[in-house]
């Protein structure tokens, strides 16, 4: 039997044992803290005012605790958990549109052959603008291809076009990067025709699911209605023909005011479009001229139907339907294009003799005036030949010198005349001196013909009506008198009784000075109109939609243009003119290169430049 515990023989006469549950933590004053204090609770004593010793130590408890059961979550729990579900929720929603602002399409899978599969892109992973997307494959394979929506306005704005093209060789580094690729320095120059193994066309995208495509008749009829207007695009007796398998579209529309630059671009897009073979349209919906065919004749119609619209891209050049305008054009004619087609061995104009041949290709083909001014034209050419012509027995007919000259907002590129224009008396100069070099040894013994000097003269075209008026060239002859641009002089003598009364006219309107984009913008448009169209420094050419009136105004000064480039390219024996102004250069391209250039009878004043097409 195990040895008792005894306490009969213990000092203390009791012993207190603490029970079970005594709790034993300090009590808040021996621990110099304070206890809650309620007047209403039962527990309210005394105690507080004066310090106790710890209660003493008990026995450790033979059987656990148990833990109090719980009514409900703490408050605190709750708020936290509120406060994650938030969180998490507000962060996919800045995860999901920074995404849609990076223009990045979620994981989608493209078919590279029968055996595997694809999931057609829903509408909602795509953007609802224009824009270069990359894509990736189940495996992190990456392609890159152009989203446009199909129901989206046709053509692009110009900044559209031009945002386009930017963003386009930002997402095709990229995916190069993706793939393991060093992307090209800036000073390397990418071929013009290098073709992007990772580019994927739109055609191609729609096959494979990468851009839902929209099939069938009506969505043709629909595209057709309502997608920009092509110059000879007509529904009737195009039914029966198949979509063109490449095309190169030129919109028309432009931020530069001059008609000059379009010209060159349109004849180079379609000399180029022919070198590709591809089918070739023109686009004039948002034209600041008006209409293509009030001052040319429609271009030649293809035996195909343009493609849909959300196919014709910007870039890459190799698109099967590109879509060519000012706002691209230092892409399609930029520095990779001039490596391309320049010939690199000559240092002399015949270096850009390549590109001067697509410019006359276009020529050829589209600068053909409407009905109303080509007889015109050829009649005002057989009018200044005849007075050139010198009697039967003359050795030599008289010289016809052409003389172009733009004032306005142009200033010439010679260092000295930067800030003003070249004085009239120069191209004066020139003139007399080439009719002097031509024929003081053109009989046929070498000797001069004065008969021939007597019947020369010279024909001008200027945006500035008062150098018809100077001393240099009140002699001279205007190139054509069909459209004429006037001054305020010339106005105001036309009524010249002022105590008539006359309709009201908010102002006179000349032309004085010469060709100005801002007098363009605003032809046609009130004086308080005028004052709105600026907004800051820059000229808001689509705050006003266009009147009738303002649209025939700039169609008369196109056909004007028009008219004193066909007179002075075709009647000349040689031109005069600076090299800064785009109308020079047209005319050595209506002239042909060996007229203008073998030559020599296209003759620059404005510094020692050669012939260039285009200037970025």
């Amino acid at each position: 039997m195990p040895p008792t515990l005894d306490l009969s023989q213990s000092t203390h006469a009791k012993m207190i044992v603490s029970p079970p549950r005594l709790n034993l933590r300090r009590a808040a004053s021996y621990q110099h803290e304070k206890a809650t204090l309620s007047a209403s609770s039962s527990r309210f004593n005394f105690n507080h005012l004066m310090f106790s010793p710890p209660p003493s130590p008990g026995l450790p408890a033979l059987v656990p605790r148990p833990r109090r059961s719980s009514t409900g979550p703490r408050p605190s729990r709750v708020l936290r958990l509120i406060a994650w579900i938030a969180g998490l929720v507000l962060a996919t929603f800045v995860v999901r549109a920074v995404l849609k602002k990076n223009v990045q399409v979620p994981v989608v899978r493209w078919v590279l052959d029968d055996r595997e599969e694809y999931e057609m892109v829903g509408q909602y992973d795509l953007p609802d603008f224009p824009t270069p997307i990359a894509v990736t494959d189940r495996n992190g394979r990456s392609k890159w291809t152009v989203s446009i929506p199909p129901t989206y306005d046709f053509p692009l704005t110009t900044k559209e076009y031009s945002d386009i093209c930017a963003k386009c060789q930002e997402v095709a580094a990229h995916v190069r990067e993706l793939h393991g690729h060093a992307n090209p320095s800036q000073q390397a120059q990418t071929p013009y025709y290098y073709e992007d193994p990772y580019f994927l066309d739109v055609g191609d995208a729609e096959k494979r699911g990468l851009l839902p495509g929209v099939e069938g008749k009506a969505w043709k009829v629909t595209a057709r209605a309502q997608d920009g207007h092509l110059v000879g695009d007509e529904a009737d007796g195009l039914v029966d023909k198949s979509t063109c398998k490449t095309s190169l579209t030129f919109v028309l529309e432009s931020t530069d005011a001059g008609l000059g630059p379009t010209l060159m671009m349109l004849w180079m897009a379609y000399g180029l479009a022919q070198r590709e073979k591809r089918s070739f349209f023109i686009d004039d919906s948002r034209w600041a001229y008006g209409e293509y065919t009030a001052i040319f004749k429609a271009p030649p119609t293809p035996d195909c139907v343009p493609p849909p619209r959300h196919e014709m891209l910007p870039c890459p050049h190799n698109a099967r339907h590109l879509v060519v305008s000012a706002a691209t054009a230092p892409e399609t004619f930029g520095n990779s294009f001039n490596l391309e087609y320049e010939n690199l061995h000559r240092n002399n104009v015949d270096r850009e003799r390549p590109l001067y041949d697509l410019a006359r290709v276009g020529y050829e083909a589209l600068f053909r005036l409407n009905d109303d001014d080509q007889p015109y034209v050829e009649n005002r050419i057989k009018e200044l030949r005849a007075m050139a012509k010198v009697t039967e027995g003359n050795y030599n007919d008289g010289m016809i010198i052409g003389v172009h000259i733009r004032h306005g907002d142009l200033h010439p590129y010679e260092y000295q005349y930067n800030g003003a224009y070249i004085p009239l008396n120069l191209y004066h100069q020139k003139a007399r001196e080439i009719v002097e070099e031509y024929h003081n040894s053109s009989t046929t013994l070498g000797g001069e013909d004065v008969v021939a000097k007597q019947h020369s003269f010279a024909i001008v075209a200027s945006d500035d009506p008062d150098v018809y008026e100077t001393e240099e060239f009140s002699g001279s002859m205007r190139a054509q008198e069909q459209i004429k641009l006037a001054s305020k002089q010339h106005i105001q003598k036309a009524n010249p009784d002022k105590t008539v009364m006359h309709k009201f006219v908010d102002e006179t309107f000349g032309w004085e000075g010469g060709f100005f984009a801002s007098m363009f913008w605003n032809l046609g448009r009130t004086t308080i109109n005028n004052a709105n169209a600026l907004v800051g420094d820059e000229l808001q050419t689509t705050a006003l939609r266009p009147s009738a009136e303002t649209m025939r105004l700039r169609g008369l000064i196109g056909r004007a243009y028009a008219l004193d480039l066909a007179v002075l390219g075709q009647a000349s024996d040689a031109v005069i003119c600076t090299m800064s102004a785009m109308g020079c250069r047209l005319l050595a391209v209506i002239m042909g290169w060996e007229k203008a250039m073998d030559e020599g009878r296209w003759v620059n004043i404005d510094g020692d430049y050669q012939w260039t097409a285009l200037s970025f």
